[in-house]
């Protein structure tokens, strides 16, 4: 499973590549907002300085919702370095632009997907990754988990690549519950991922290691 992290913060971002788990980065206009990013120079270079930084995918999100404009933007983004994958919004214009994309080389990841039917729209135009939003279903009584594992289930049944992107993880269970059926890719706040290396035994275990070695040490 690859574990992308979904922020604009370039701290958190060489943390996680720090730590020696990061596959890759996925963001969004209000993340980069979040953290002051404004203006398009100024969002095109810190999409650049992401890139610079992790050695994975970087999904840069178009913010055109027509067809000629998503590719003008999608385009631009796809210059700026190699390891850049284009994030289409699941639209009619944006399935049009993914397949369009898909015959040019260019990679991309069709957002803002809530239903098996969009997922295999996504699919058939070529999609390199497709983002079920887990925690957003939840929010509204619905099974996030059960539809990751719905599209996992139909993209094996005919073969198709695109890489089932779990997005909108909001604490450790969503991400071990993707793992557990099967997504390709999970992207999610750094706590999250955080979150996995704590166990109370663990904590407990060390301690009595550092005391028992402290006291061989004094005799």
């Amino acid at each position: 499973m690859k574990f992308f992290i979904d922020t604009a913060n370039l701290a958190e971002i060489r943390e996680a590549q720090d730590m020696g788990i990061l596959d890759g980065v996925t963001t969004n206009p209000s993340l980069m907002a979040k953290e002051g990013i404004t203006g398009k120079d100024n969002v095109l270079r810190h999409y650049k300085q992401i890139c610079d930084i992790v050695e994975g995918d970087v999904s840069a999100e178009v913010i055109a919702t027509t067809f000629d404009e998503m590719i003008r933007e999608g385009e631009e983004l796809a210059e700026l370095d190699e390891n850049i994958v284009v994030k289409v919004p699941m639209i009619k214009d944006g399935v049009k632009a993914i397949k369009y994309f898909s015959e040019k080389g260019i990679r991309t990841n069709c957002t803002l997907v809530f239903s098996a039917g969009q997922a295999l729209l996504a699919a058939k135009a070529g999609a390199s990754y497709v983002s079920p939003f887990v925690g957003r279903l939840d929010d509204i009584s619905t099974d996030g988990i059960a539809l990751i594992e719905q599209i996992v289930g139909i993209y094996r049944n005919y073969g198709y690549t695109t890489e089932v992107l779990a997005a909108s993880v909001r604490h450790p269970m969503h991400l071990i519950q993707c793992a557990e059926i099967g997504a390709d890719v999970m992207t999610g706040p750094l706590s999250v991922i955080k979150a996995l290396l704590n166990h109370p035994l663990t904590d407990i275990g060390l301690a009595k290691f550092l005391e028992d070695n402290k006291k061989a040490a004094n005799k």
